[in-house]
């Protein structure tokens, strides 16, 4: 079976978020990127399918030209080939974006079994390119899955939580699933892995962006909250203060 993940390059989380002047992008000059961890657990999901069913897996990003950096990552792990949309770095809304992916889905001479997407993104949270992609392809699609098979006859069996219990679906291929962090443990990259990447093929081209149907009015950092010390006092002479503090939180 073939199948296309797509992927977003994102910067790594952990770090101070700085906004640009206009308030319209983050400032990503000191940032390190890298894809989603629902991605991760998709390109992982999907090279797991195809050592088990043959065929062959290809990641698709929609960005600048550094992302083929994070192409390559995935292609050490298992991935066949890429395919990079090249943008100038103007983050793309989702309509726009899911109207590239078709376009190249459709341009593309492989006939895709399986489209993935990881539920959503680490950096916008939109939710939305996976199902949009889905209804242009009129393909069936699942989201939020932590669970997956194929079985021999082709029917694509899922798995999402629901409250207390799960939801199970089987679906005819070809289809349109978006994952969570959980599906499966990704693998690293190994050396020989990388290697191989190096020498593995990247398709390049340059999407018409349509014109915006959704407006940005811009971002902001949420604030942080500060931490509140207070000072009881020094050695023994602080003794019935944090006495008094215990008793008011109920410690005593």
């Amino acid at each position: 079976m073939d199948v296309l993940v797509c992927i977003k390059r994102v910067p790594m989380s952990g770090g101070k978020f700085v906004l640009t002047a206009d308030e319209q992008d983050i400032e990503t000059k000191r940032l390190g990127f890298t894809i989603s961890p629902h991605e991760e657990c998709a390109v992982e999901e999907a090279v797991r399918l195809v050592e088990k069913h043959g065929g062959s897996v290809t990641v698709l990003t929609l960005g600048v030209p550094e992302a083929a950096e994070q192409i390559r990552e995935q292609m050490a792990i298992g991935a066949d080939r890429g395919i990079l949309l090249e943008t100038d770095g103007v983050e793309w809304d989702p309509q726009a974006t899911a109207a590239a992916i078709v376009e190249a889905v459709k341009a593309d001479e492989t006939s895709f079994d399986l489209v993935m997407f990881g539920n959503e993104s680490a950096d916008a949270s939109g939710y939305q390119v996976g199902i949009r992609v889905a209804h242009a392809l009129g393909m069936p699609a699942v989201t939020g899955i932590k669970a997956m098979n194929v079985d021999e006859g082709g029917t694509l069996h899922c798995e999402r939580p629901a409250g207390a219990g799960k939801e199970s679906y089987a679906l005819p291929l070809p289809a349109v699933v978006t994952v969570k962090e959980g599906l499966n443990l990704p693998r690293y990259p190994s050396v020989p892995g990388r290697i191989r990447a190096k020498k593995k093929p990247i398709e390049s081209s340059t999407p018409t962006r349509p014109e915006a149907r959704l407006k940005k009015v811009g971002l902001v950092v949420p604030p942080t909250g500060g931490k509140k010390v207070q000072v009881l006092g020094k050695g023994a002479e602080a003794a019935p203060q944090v006495v008094e503090m215990f008793k008011q939180i109920g410690v005593i």
